[in-house]
């Protein structure tokens, strides 16, 4: 009897075993291109040829609640060719809005933010506290500013908040508290110092070759720029203080990425700089309102190998639930997307290969990607959209080509990462000439949904269908009367033993924005317990009923959020 007893007891282990691996193991895919259901008909402008840099490098999107109706809105860049801007044509960005019902409207001309500039990417904060989150583009010939008059429309503020003097190409703008006085500043890295009017020539002596075929040039060969740090003045305004704080770049790398967060945990921000085709910046926070640039010694500059990379996108999250931010950065192909695990103490372990991320993405040119629990296991994935910057590829007999497909990683229990496309998500995967990405609960299903904006037609929406035996909550959190949008504030989630540490973050991805709001997946659990660690006054909930959306606002209590799905 007591044999029979234990082989039951065993038999029902594996049962449960077995069945726990099902509801983990998706029998259809979790992203569902559901773009064509939205009624977003936006296209990017696109040169056949490219054969310049400045025409490659276009395509961020944000998505953002710009109207404060709790439901995410979608802002998508646009940019020109060189001929269109040589005859003073301009490009439309567009901005849609949530109908919440699934589907989206054009609003960019009530909204006024359709022609900013030569718009590369964009990045959301509340830069003046008001409770309404204002909208930043980065731009071939410097940054626009638009304040949300919380009417509808934007104002556009650059030149009276003191960002109209920034003329060079900004890419990854980002906005962050660096000095912690609790009004958001801003960080512009900039890429290529080039010209419109003498720009290195196409088809002639001047052309540079990729496997000996003629493509535009750089950025190797052209100069750089240097990148400008917008300390908030509190007043709608901005000063300039990138040297003073230790952060212009005088050696002028090519920046094409930024991100904020406190790496150290020592309550101060850190800033990390992706730069294309050479060593990475991590600027370490002395908190005098000065930074020390420790990238080499901290493990983050280079690759495994210590090779300069082709940094293009930037996703970071506490990947391993030890409180810790890691950071993963998409690379060119014939390199690798990198991962460096946050060790303690500013000191990081370059780990793509030993996480199994390295392989799969040697042959891709990657851009977006980001961090995100697609199947609310309370296990991050990690994704990635690809696309190549040169046409002239399809002429190479080596099996490369223009567009590429995106990549699913299915993050496992172990820390380790599997290519799960084929069986995630296969529409995920279809060839593309992507760029920018961003990710956000656009239709109060509970699960994440993915924004992609392609470089050559239209953009592409992907809905998850996690498993409903999984559950998550989602938290929006809002300051008292500074950082009203609770930049970098840290939450640590705990359930089934497992603490999970998020943060809102502006910017990051490739020249893309992100929901503020934090979607936390729990896996089996029902109830979580969240602490919200607010400066000076931490909050903590216990047993947190999951599958909720909640609003926080600084030293209140949770309130429940009411939304009807879209159908």
């Amino acid at each position: 009897m007591r044999f029979a007893s234990r082989l039951q007891a065993a038999l029902c282990l594996a049962a449960m075993l077995l069945l726990t691996a099902q509801a983990q193991s998706p029998t259809a895919p979790v992203l569902v291109d559901v773009t064509a259901s939205t009624g977003i008909h936006f296209s990017h402008l696109s040169s056949p040829e490219q054969a310049y840099i400045v025409e490659s490098m276009s395509g961020g999107v944000a998505v953002l609640d710009y109207d404060g109706d709790g439901w995410l809105d979608i802002y998508f860049t646009n940019a020109p060719s060189v001929a269109m801007a040589l005859k003073g044509e301009r490009a439309r960005s567009v901005l849609y809005r949530n109908n919440h019902d699934g589907t989206f409207t054009d609003v960019t001309d009530k909204a006024g933010v359709g022609y900013p500039c030569w718009a590369m990417g964009a990045a959301v904060a509340d830069y003046d506290n008001d409770g309404k989150p204002d909208l930043v583009v980065s731009c071939f010939g410097g940054i626009v500013l638009y304040h949300n008059r919380g009417d509808g429309t934007f104002e556009n503020v650059t030149a009276k908040s003191g960002l109209g003097k920034d003329q060079g190409w900004a890419t990854g703008v980002s906005f962050g508290d660096y000095n912690g006085d609790g009004w958001p500043d801003l960080f512009v890295p900039h890429y290529v110092d080039l010209d419109l009017h003498d720009l290195p020539k196409f088809g002639s002596e001047r052309t540079c070759q990729y496997h000996g075929v003629a493509v535009q040039c750089g950025p190797r060969g052209l100069k750089g720029s240097p990148d400008t740090l917008y300390r908030n003045n509190r007043d709608g305004t901005f000063t300039e203080v990138a040297e003073q704080a230790g952060v212009s770049d005088p050696k002028h790398f090519f920046g094409l990425g930024s991100l904020w967060t406190d790496f150290d945990t020592d309550g101060k921000l850190d800033l990390f700089v992706a730069n294309d085709g050479q060593p990475n910046y991590l600027y370490h926070n002395q908190g005098d309102g000065h930074f020390k640039e420790v990238a080499l010694d901290a493990g983050v500059a280079l690759s495994e190998n210590g090779v300069e990379q082709a940094n293009m996108g930037i996703a970071a999250a506490d990947t391993r639930g030890n409180g810790r931010v890691d950071v993963a950065v998409s690379h060119f192909s014939d390199e690798y997307m990198t991962l460096y695990r946050n060790e303690g103490s500013l000191n990081f372990t370059e780990a793509a290969h030993s996480t199994g991320i390295a392989h799969a993405t040697e042959k891709y040119v990657g851009w977006g990607t980001a961090f995100v629990d697609l199947q609310n296991r309370g296990i991050l994935d990690l994704l990635l959209v690809n696309g190549h910057v040169y046409p002239q590829v399809e002429q190479i007999a080596q099996g490369i080509h223009y567009k590429e497909p995106g990549i699913i990683f299915q993050g496992m229990p172990d820390g380790t990462f599997r290519d799960a496309t084929a069986t995630l998500g296969p529409t995920f995967g279809a060839p593309q000439v992507s760029r920018g990405l961003a990710v956000g609960d656009l239709f109060h299903r509970g699960g994440v949904e993915v924004v992609v904006e392609n470089l050559e037609g239209g953009p592409h929406i992907f809905s998850t269908r996690p498993n409903p035996a999984n559950h998550w909550l989602s938290l929006q959190l809002e300051g008292d009367t500074t950082n009203v949008s609770a930049l970098n504030v840290r939450v640590r989630v705990t359930a089934n033993g497992r603490t999970q540490t998020l943060e809102p973050r502006s910017g990051g991805s490739y020249l893309s924005q992100s929901d503020l709001r934090l979607h936390v997946g729990l896996g089996a659990a029902t109830t979580a317990d969240v602490e919200v660690l607010w400066p000076g006054a931490p909050q903590v909930f216990h047993a947190v009923k999951a599958d909720t959306f909640y609003r926080l606002h600084q030293g209140r209590q949770l309130v429940v959020q009411q939304f009807a799905p879209a159908k």
